[in-house]
């Protein structure tokens, strides 16, 4: 298998932090967007839509987006389970895994690329809406706080793929000055304990 990466990127970032936690190891490929490699013929004949991850198996086979990439070596390696343990616990990871891509990482990821430099004539900023998408997941961390009240992590007793869709959403967002506020106490302790993860720096 072959793993194509971007170091700096979240969805890359939670497949390295998933497979960590699974003590999975795959060849790395890291891709270098400022010589434009995503966007070459070779790579475009493994992800069309131009972006990272992208995993290749032995015998060829594709798999992009990073949940699916997971999803694939959950079935692989199933201990320790990321996805929940029961029917209930599935449900519980894939709810609050997706409302933590839907509410807190994809609007960051939005705020950056709409406000950073680092997009400027890469894409059609439109600031305005990236400062929506900042006040949005501010918004939304009021919720996730109210919820982790109690709780050591997000979705069950145990660290999951939910957690780390989370804790690469705000990253990115501390990336951009995009921080918790301080008056949210429990998504303040959340974070500095999944932060402090032996994984958190794969």
């Amino acid at each position: 298998m072959k793993f194509y990466d971007l170091a700096a990127g979240s969805n890359p970032r939670r497949v390295r932090i998933y497979m960590a936690e699974k003590g999975i190891e795959i060849p790395m490929h890291q891709m270098d967007m400022m010589k434009n490699e995503h966007h070459t013929p070779d790579y475009l004949k493994i992800n069309p839509f131009a972006k990272m991850p992208a995993l290749e198996l032995d015998d060829g086979t594709i798999l992009t987006e990073s949940v699916a990439i997971c999803r694939y070596l959950e079935a692989l390696h199933p201990e320790p389970p990321m996805f929940g343990r029961t029917a209930l616990e599935e449900g519980q990871v894939e709810m609050w895994n997706r409302r933590s891509e839907l509410e807190i990482a994809i609007p960051s990821a939005q705020c950056f690329q709409h406000t950073s430099d680092f997009w400027k004539d890469r894409l059609e900023q439109i600031p305005a809406w990236g400062e929506a998408c900042r006040s949005k997941v501010l918004k939304q961390m009021v919720i996730f706080d109210t919820h982790l009240q109690g709780r050591e992590f997000l979705a069950t007793d145990d660290y999951t793929v939910a957690d780390i869709t989370l804790q690469c959403g705000v990253l990115l967002g501390k990336g951009i000055g995009l921080r918790i506020p301080a008056e949210l106490e429990n998504l303040t302790a959340w974070w500095k304990r999944v932060s402090a993860r032996p994984t958190a720096r794969a």
